[in-house]
C-alpha cells in the first residue's frame, strides 16, 4: 500500500521537523518527507491541508481491562478508543485480573491485541507476584515475553526491603520500574485531597506527604541502587519540587502527570461528581500550577491518560464509595492541546510531551517520523471544536469528568503500521 499524505503541516519533535510538507509510505514504512520519491505512485491520498501530521501518540497508562475485568471494557473496545485519540502506542498496567505475572499472561495479551492490527500494546510487567508486595517476580521472563517495564500499578509496595530488591535487580539487567508515589499507611482509605473541599464535603482525605514521604524513599533507593526508575502520576508541588531535585542529582528517574491533573482541582469535586475521584486525588489550584510548571521546564516529561474505564454502576455510588479513575485516552489530545493554549507552550514542544518523550521513557523506537520507521501517525484539525459527550467516546467507559465540555483539536486519521486504522 502506497500512501501519500499531502499538505498537512508536518511535526516531528524528535527530527525538529514543523513545516507544511508531503509525507510518503510504502508498504508500511515512512519512506520520505517533503520531495517525492522516484516512481512514486500513491494507491491513496490524504488532503492534510490545514491538518497536523504528527508522529501517532504514545500513551503511557491505559487500562485495557482484559484479562478478566471485560464487565467494564474489552479489549475491541478500548482499542478502538486508542486509534479514535490517536493514540497508536500504549503502555497496559499489570493490574488486570489475574495481575500479569506470568509470562503466558503477556503472551496472550499480545497476540489478542495484535490480532485487532490497531494500536501497539507494550505490557508493563507486575513487579510482585500477584501484586502483593511480598515476592518479586521472575523480570527476566517477562521482559523475554515482551514486557517493557516493571510495576505495582495502584498495588503499592508498602516493604521498603522488597523495593530495595526490586531496584537491584532491575539495574543489574537494566530494567525500568515503574512506581506511583504513596505511602498506603497515610493515604489509607482516602478518596480526596486533604484540603478545604474534602473537610467540609466529609469526604476522608489523603494528604500530600502520603505522596512526598514514598517520593522520598524510592529516589533514596534509586540513587543507592542506580536503578533506572520512573514516577507515575505525580500530584502535587512538593513532589515535583523534589523530582526537579533528584534530576538535578542526575539519577536516572523520569514522571509523568495525567491530562486530568494538569487541568482540575479539588474545586471539581465540589458537587460530589463521582467522575472526578481519581488515583491520585485532584488537589489544590496551587499544585495544578506547579504541575503545569513542571511540564514547562521538563521535570515532568510526560503526559499520560490514566485510563481506566469503569463500570458505570460503580460510579453511581456516593463519591466515597465510588470506584476511582476516568476514561481519558480519546481526551489526550485536545487536554494536552488546551494546556499548551492556555499556557503559551510551542505546539511542537507539546506534542513532544506526548509523543516523543514517552517513546524515550519506553525505551521503545516509536514516536517518530524518521526515514524508514513504521508508518504510526496521527492527523488532527487543531481548529475542530467538538462536545465530549458519552454518545462520541468509542471506549465502554463513558466515566470522564470532562463530560459535556466543549473541546478543541479532533483526529481525522490515524495509520498504524502503514494502514488507516481510523477516519472521523
Amino acid at each position: 500500500m502506497r500512501i501519500l499524505i499531502k499538505d498537512g503541516r508536518v511535526i516531528d519533535p524528535k527530527n525538529n521537523i514543523d513545516a507544511i510538507n508531503n509525507v510518503y509510505i510504502v508498504a508500511g514504512k515512512i519512506v520520505a518527507i517533503g520531495d517525492e520519491p522516484k516512481s512514486f505512485q500513491p494507491n491513496y491520498v490524504i488532503n492534510a491541508r490545514g491538518l497536523i501530521v504528527c508522529p501517532g501518540l504514545v500513551d503511557l497508562s491505559v487500562r485495557l481491562r482484559e484479562p478478566g475485568l471485560e464487565y467494564m471494557a474489552t479489549l475491541e473496545s478500548e482499542m478502538g478508543a486508542a486509534v479514535a485519540g490517536g493514540v497508536t502506542s500504549l503502555a497496559c498496567p499489570p493490574d488486570t485480573n489475574p495481575p500479569l505475572d506470568e509470562p503466558g499472561l503477556v503472551d496472550m495479551l499480545k497476540y489478542r491485541a495484535k490480532g485487532l492490527n490497531q494500536a501497539h500494546v507494550y505490557p508493563i510487567g507486575a513487579l510482585t507476584r500477584e501484586l502483593k508486595g511480598e515476592r518479586l517476580t521472575e523480570m527476566a521472563e517477562l521482559h523475554d515475553a515482551g514486557c517493557v517495564a516493571f510495576s505495582q500499578s495502584d498495588k503499592l509496595l508498602l516493604d521498603t526491603r522488597v523495593m530495595m530488591q526490586a531496584m537491584q535487580y532491575a539495574s543489574t539487567f537494566g530494567f525500568s520500574v515503574w512506581l506511583r508515589p504513596e505511602d498506603d499507611s497515610i493515604a489509607d482509605s482516602g478518596v480526596a485531597h486533604d484540603g478545604e473541599v474534602a473537610t467540609r464535603l466529609g469526604l476522608p482525605s489523603i494528604p500530600i506527604c502520603a505522596e512526598t514521604i514514598a517520593l522520598s524513599k524510592i529516589i533514596l533507593i534509586a540513587k543507592e541502587t542506580g536503578a533506572k526508575v520512573h514516577l507515575c502520576r505525580i500530584s502535587s508541588a512538593e513532589g515535583v519540587a523534589m523530582v526537579r531535585a533528584a534530576k538535578q542529582q542526575d539519577l536516572l528517574i523520569t514522571c509523568d502527570v495525567t491530562a486530568n491533573h494538569i487541568h482540575l482541582s479539588e474545586m471539581d469535586i465540589s458537587f460530589f461528581d463521582a467522575n472526578c475521584h481519581l488515583i491520585p486525588p485532584l488537589r489544590g489550584i496551587s499544585d495544578r500550577d506547579a504541575l503545569r510548571a513542571g511540564l514547562i521546564d521538563g521535570t515532568i516529561d510526560a503526559v499520560c491518560s490514566d485510563h481506566a474505564p469503569v463500570d458505570d454502576d460503580a460510579k453511581l455510588l456516593p463519591f466515597g464509595e465510588s470506584e476511582a479513575g476516568a476514561t481519558s485516552i480519546e481526551l489526550l489530545l485536545p487536554l494536552t492541546l488546551k494546556w499548551a493554549k492556555e499556557v503559551d507552550f510551542p505546539l511542537s514542544a507539546a506534542v513532544a510531551k506526548i509523543t516523543s518523550e514517552p517513546a524515550r521513557i519506553l525505551g521503545v523506537e516509536i514516536g517518530d517520523l524518521s526515514i524508514g520507521a513504521t508508518a504510526d501517525l496521527c492527523i488532527f484539525d487543531p481548529d475542530e471544536h467538538w462536545r465530549v459527550e458519552a454518545s462520541a467516546l468509542k471506549s465502554q467507559g463513558k466515566n470522564t469528568p470532562f463530560l459535556g465540555l466543549e473541546l478543541q483539536g479532533k483526529v481525522k486519521y490515524t495509520l498504524a503500521n502503514g494502514i488507516i486504522v481510523y477516519e472521523g
